[in-house]
């Protein structure tokens, strides 16, 4: 599947969607949703929850591509529009709520054959992230994935560069220490990453 700041939409193509040509609509959709759907889910664990942002990105999308201006590809301007929604769903007072609940009802349950289970997931990179915060595996994902900047970070969430510096920084750390392979852990070695040299 093609990255979205891979991909480019023609001028002709454009065109006819922002004309209301059902089939020139009908082949953004299907160029942009898998990966745009990719993303979402990188940032938001709950499929759920993205599958509505996914809907509300693509929603916006064809409401405002009149505003395209042709200064960056288009999947980097469709790539803004689902930051921002998964940004925006991030702050809702819903959602905070929902992973407080959910962090303190597996805290709840744990026992030792979940906290086996666990340690046996730690070499899944997919899990690791899933355990970090929503904002803090944002943040991750962006910087280490999508390739942005800690100024580009620290503007969509409205924050210091230092927030964005910080949230790096704690979820490289956790990271770690969640991806050590088992029989590692407590020797106190550092373990070496890619994400070593940020």
């Amino acid at each position: 599947m093609q990255r979205l700041a891979e991909i480019e939409v023609t001028a002709d193509q454009l065109s006819l969607a922002r004309a209301g040509d059902q089939a020139a609509r009908r082949e953004l959709f299907k160029l942009m949703a898998p990966p745009t759907l990719g993303i979402i889910r990188r940032l938001v664990s709950q499929r759920a929850l993205a599958e509505d942002l996914l809907q509300d990105t693509l929603i916006a999308m064809f409401d405002h591509l009149g505003d395209y201006r042709g200064e960056a590809p288009f999947g980097v301007w469709v790539r803004s529009i689902a930051v921002s929604r998964c940004l925006m769903a991030f702050r809702s007072p819903w959602h905070r709520a929902r992973v407080a609940l959910e962090s303190w009802t597996e805290d709840s349950w744990s026992g030792p054959a979940e906290a086996e289970s666990r340690t046996s997931d730690l070499i899944d990179l997919d899990r690791a992230l899933a355990r970090l915060s929503p904002v803090t595996r944002a943040v991750v994902w962006l910087y280490d994935v999508e390739g942005w900047s800690h100024e580009e970070i620290a503007k969509a969430f409205d924050r210091t560069l230092s927030f964005s510096k910080s949230q790096l920084a704690r979820g490289h750390a956790r990271l770690r220490e969640d991806l050590q392979p088992p029989e590692q852990s407590g020797i106190g070695m550092p373990l070496r990453s890619e994400f070593d040299g940020h």
